[in-house]
């Protein structure tokens, strides 16, 4: 709990065990629950999530849209925490966000990927590929996001009825900053953090999915999502 509000972190995941392994036990006391979302996992990584003291949901269809989704109905925190399960967003970052988003009385973060602690670059394709989309989403809806794919969210729960999220794939990240940052009504800012070391195979496929998730922000913008 904090500022006796309750805290919940959702975490999508695909075969994800052994960053599961390693993020779970990093997750502060501050937060209340931490929901796995299962998205047919064919590994251990439901058992083991349920070992470290989380709570599973499964979602059986695919996609990230779809996980995250499932995860905000089931989530029972007046304020969610976003991260994926492979390691590479903080969970020590958690309460500095909780304290900013409280003490600012905001209503949702986004969490920029700032730079890496182990001093690693990160690829130059996906440096690219996230430039182009985020200045896509800056010039097509007017807001300004330097990580318009950042998978770190916080934000309190009473907002999602404000917003029309319909994505069901990996484009469901930027629908929701889309949604945040250009509500009047929702109070939205972007902080940067440090980000780690992926633990696990990536299940993104940088050209395909960098492709569609540029086709929805012109799909979104001209209203045939």
């Amino acid at each position: 709990m904090f500022r006796e509000k309750t805290v919940s972190v959702v975490i999508p995941c695909l075969n994800e065990k052994q960053g599961i392994r390693h993020l779970l036990p990093k997750i502060p006391d501050t937060v209340d629950e931490v929901l796995v979302v299962d998205n047919g996992s064919t590994d251990q990584t439901a058992e083991m999530a349920k070992e470290l003291g989380a709570r599973v949901v499964q979602e059986s269809r695919k996609g990230y849209g779809r996980a995250y989704k499932c995860g905000f109905r089931e989530a029972s925190g007046d304020i969610i925490i976003t991260m994926d399960g492979d390691g590479t967003y903080p969970p020590e970052s958690i309460n500095l966000l909780l304290h900013i988003l409280f003490e600012e009385e905001l209503d949702f973060i986004s969490a920029r990927r700032w730079r890496s602690k182990n001093k690693k670059d990160k690829s130059p394709v996906r440096l690219f590929g996230n430039y182009v989309l985020s200045f896509t989403m800056a010039s097509l809806f007017f807001c300004m996001i330097m990580d318009s794919q950042s998978g770190m969210w916080v934000f309190r729960k009473n907002i999602l009825e404000k917003m029309r999220v319909r994505s069901d794939g990996m484009s469901f990240s930027e629908e929701i900053k889309i949604e945040a940052f250009t509500k009047k009504e929702i109070k939205a800012i972007e902080i940067p953090i440090y980000y780690g070391e992926r633990i696990g195979r990536s299940k993104l496929n940088l050209f395909k999915d960098g492709f569609l998730n540029l086709l929805f922000l012109f799909k979104k913008r001209i209203g045939i999502v």
